[in-house]
Parts: C-alpha cells; structure tokens; sequence
C-alpha cells in the first residue's frame, strides 16, 4: 500500500465513518477496485476507525469524561452493595443499598454497556464473513442498497423525544444488535444505529451523541482482537507511516464530519445520503455482475 492509498483512504474513513453511507463499505469498494494489498488483514481498517475514534473525543470529550467518571462510580456502588449484602445476610445488620443508576449519565453509561454486548458477540462471531465479505463487490453493493433503505424511514420518523431516562433496556439491546450488524461493509454504521434510534422514538441530536460514543467500545474491542493477532505480523516503517498518516487524515476529516451531522439529522436532511448509496450500491452489484 502506497503513501497515496493511504491518504485517500484516511480521506474515505474520516468523510464516510460519521457522514451514513458505510466506511466499511466504501474501503471494501476502493481497494477491490485499485487492488488494494495491506497485508495485515483488516487491521489498517480497524486502526482507521480508531483515527476517527479519536475525532469523537475531542467532539465529545466533556461528557466521556463524565460518562469514564461515572462508570467508576457505578463500580464502586456495586462493590459496596456486595459488602452490604454480605453483613446483612449475616443478620448483624439490615442496611439500605446504594442506588446504582441515580442520574441520566448513569443511564447512559448503562445503555451503552447494554449495546455493547450484542455488538461483542455479533463482532467476535461474524469476524471472518466480514474479512470475505469485503473481498466481494456484490456485498457492499446490497449492503448499501439497505442503508439507503433505512435512511429514507429515518427522514419520515416523526421526532421522538426520549432522553436516556426514557429509554429502556430492550431499546439498547436492538441497538447494539443494529450495531453488530453494521460491521457488515455497505451497511453504514452510523446510519444503521441513528436510524434505529430515531425510530425507537430518541430525541434526534441524543441519537448523534449515542450512536457516536456508543463506537468507542465496539472499535476498541475491534483494535484488541487484531493486536492479539499482530504476533506473526511485521511492518516495514514505510508501511507504519503509511499507517499513522491514514489515521490522521480520518482524525481530521472526521472531525468536520461529525459536527455536519449533527445538522443534517436535526434537520432530516438524510435523504440526500440516501440517493447516493443507492447509486454507489446500484453501480456496485452492477460492477460484480458485469465487470
């Protein structure tokens, strides 16, 4: 993989990862079609989405650190209810327990971790159709034809008003599995997960912001699993700075992306994203049948 690819690939990260038209599938499409070889197997991908995870930070930075702080507090609350239980099931005492979940970021905490686990599963177990999948142009092809789909019922969802203290379980439980499925490349993420917010009634800019850090988790978990397999693998410096130089330019462009959804879902502007992955899907499956 050359300087150039790796740039123009940062470039697709960072302009497809928040916009909803499918990073995955967009790089799946660009290196079919330039024959594209990392080498490292899907890892340039993963450390991609970590330069545009870096992106969600710095746009989010004050409620993640409110979100980390929480958690915390929450495990803490947890240890100590387990210590209560003990001395009252002693019969020396019968105190009260800590209330866990006490405010909305603490909900929110919850609803992510909630998310998490079927994304988990969905990842770990589905990892290797993912890898095939990105080999086939017909993949991609449908997978965006579906985002397309799901877009346009996003638009014409009337708006919700659930906040976390509205939202139950069973919600981020759906989510997280519309998360999983989104690792599939063509069905955006972002997309997928907004879509799926909005119709289960969410307040559109909380849609944005979950769906948004509800990827920190799901991208880490996806940067570990390819570090635990890195053992056999060996990058030349050239390829290491083709790397890093990637995950800044999906940083950077991302950050711009990120702030322009937050006005297009506010103001039901999807449907123009829509259009596109039809016509990127449509020419896709055209491509595999016909090139």
């Amino acid at each position: 993989m050359s300087l150039i690819q790796s740039i123009l690939m940062g470039l697709i990260q960072g302009l497809t990862e928040f916009l909803p038209v499918s990073s995955s599938g967009h790089l799946a499409i660009f290196k079919i079609l330039f024959h594209v070889e990392t080498d490292t197997g899907i890892l340039f991908d993963v450390l991609l989405h970590v330069g545009t995870l870096a992106a969600v930070f710095v746009v989010y930075y004050k409620d993640i650190i409110r979100l980390i702080a929480e958690f915390v507090k929450m495990v803490i609350d947890v240890v100590l209810n387990f210590i209560l239980f003990i001395r009252n099931i002693s019969g020396k005492e019968s105190v009260r327990y800590h209330r866990i979940i006490r405010n909305s970021y603490r909900k929110f905490v919850l609803l992510i971790i909630i998310a998490t686990i079927p994304t988990g599963i969905i990842g770990f177990v589905g990892r290797d159709l993912v890898t095939a999948a990105s080999e086939i142009l017909l993949v991609p092809g449908i997978c965006l034809l579906i985002t397309a789909v799901l877009l346009v019922i996003s638009d014409r969802v009337r708006d919700g008003h659930k906040k976390p203290r509205d939202i139950t379980n069973t919600n981020a439980f759906v989510i997280g599995i519309c998360q999983g499925l989104a690792t599939l490349p063509g069905l955006s993420r972002s997309g997928t997960t907004i879509a799926a917010c909005v119709i289960s009634g969410f307040d559109r800019k909380f849609a944005v912001k979950y769906s948004f850090i509800l990827s920190i988790p799901a991208i880490l978990g996806a940067l570990v699993l390819q570090l635990k397999e890195l053992g056999s693998v060996s990058l030349a410096p050239m390829e290491i700075r083709n790397y890093l130089v990637g995950m800044a330019v999906a940083a950077g462009v991302g950050y711009i992306c990120i702030k322009t959804m937050l006005v297009v879902v506010r103001k039901k502007k999807f449907t123009y994203f829509a259009i596109y992955c039809l016509a990127v899907g449509a020419l896709s499956v055209g491509g595999y049948f016909f090139v």
